[in-house]
């Protein structure tokens, strides 16, 4: 029988795993073609006065009259037009910051995202450091953030990610790529609007939708697996499997991935990715690869790890008719390798999620060399 002193004992020092965690979710979300329009509606209410404006991080992609136009800006809103051909950084994060902090006598009412993974996470991160002090680099790990972000909306214009809905936010950093992970990055509020995604090219469409399939094949497959991230992840793959390997409508192709990207976001709130997003980390942080892409190029080598993923994931590369760059890691040097190897094992909690807690003497430093080296 338990007594008293027993229970209070283990409710305060769980083990990691069985650690219950209190995650925060988007607390509100609009989901529909055409639904940006709403948007000056969710802005007005959240303005705090005329000095104090919104500050909007678009994807350069959408640098036109057609689109300007239909951006609510008011007094002294600005849009800021940014290349997403980068994996975001820490310093583009700083630089950023410091010049809204220099352009305007308050702090802004809030931080809107249009974009990819990249500008969405690139406005995380900005209303993160608006209301914190130091520079971002210093709060890339676990709950290092003190005071809330400010408020921030973030729009999707590609599915896949999941960085519309994720507490994190993904950095390249001066010794590291890795998220700041923190119950204050989720975005205040999301808006889903599947038209957006209609301009998309098809190879990108394909790596960051794989991007939403390899989240579910690692959250699904890892020791962190429980029924919250379980529920989340068969949703996101059924979504996910009907996009890339059924003859479906564009309409509904659109809605789906849209929603397949949110689902996979929240599979792995819960849990975690595994060797794929590990190894892809290494790529990006060395090579400047994209996460998307980088996911692929390592993924289509984990049949070891991951049989039923990578073989749905060779049957989608070819009815889509996709052809993955190859020689990536031709000619590297072995302090190359090292390198990649060493951003790729900081991310512990992938590696145990993926092979659990003895994975340092399943994966060794020449294992992983080996399958960088068939890239």
């Amino acid at each position: 029988m338990k007594t008293e002193d027993n229970l209070n004992k283990a409710s305060i020092t769980p083990s990691i795993k069985t650690q219950y965690r209190n995650f925060p979710m988007v607390p509100r979300v609009i989901f529909g073609s055409g639904c940006f329009s709403q948007l000056g509606d969710v802005l007005l209410p959240m303005r705090k006065s005329s000095e104090a404006p919104f500050i909007f991080l678009v994807d350069d992609f959408f640098e036109n009259e057609a689109f300007v136009s239909r951006v609510p800006l008011m007094f002294n809103d600005e849009i800021i037009f940014i290349s997403a051909d980068e994996e975001p950084k820490t310093a583009q994060v700083d630089a950023l910051v410091n010049r809204i902090r220099e352009n305007y006598s308050e702090l802004p009412s809030g931080i809107i995202g249009i974009g990819g993974g990249t500008l969405l996470d690139l406005a995380k991160a900005v209303a993160i450091l608006l209301n914190n002090k130091g520079l971002a680099e210093e709060y890339q790990g676990w709950d290092l953030v003190n005071k809330p972000a400010l408020y921030h909306v973030g729009i999707p214009t590609i599915s896949g990610t999941g960085a519309e809905v994720s507490r994190t936010t993904v950095l390249l950093g001066p010794e590291k790529k890795l998220g700041i992970n923190s119950d204050y990055t989720t975005y205040d509020q999301v808006l889903l609007d599947p038209d957006f995604t209609k301009t998309v090219p098809k190879e990108q469409w394909f790596y960051t939708g794989m991007d939403c399939f390899i989240h579910c094949v690692e959250s699904l497959t890892g020791t962190y697996l429980n029924a919250f991230s379980q529920s989340y992840g068969e949703k996101a793959m059924e979504l996910c499997e009907e996009v890339f390997l059924e003859d479906i409508p564009a309409e509904e192709s659109r809605d789906k991935l849209m929603m397949a990207s949110w689902h996979g976001g929240m599979s792995i709130a819960y849990s975690q990715v595994g060797i794929a997003h590990a190894m892809s980390y290494g790529l990006s942080y060395l090579l400047g690869v994209k996460h998307g892409i980088g996911n692929c190029l390592v993924f289509q080598h984990l049949e070891e790890f991951y049989p039923e993923g990578v073989a749905l994931f060779k049957k989608m590369l070819k009815k889509h008719n996709i052809q993955l760059p190859t020689g990536i890691c031709a000619g590297l040097t072995q302090n190359d390798f090292d390198v990649m190897i060493n951003v790729s094992f900081g991310l512990e909690a992938l590696w145990e999620n993926a092979l659990g807690s003895d994975w340092k003497r399943i994966m060794t430093p020449e294992r992983l060399q080996a399958m960088f080296q068939k890239i």
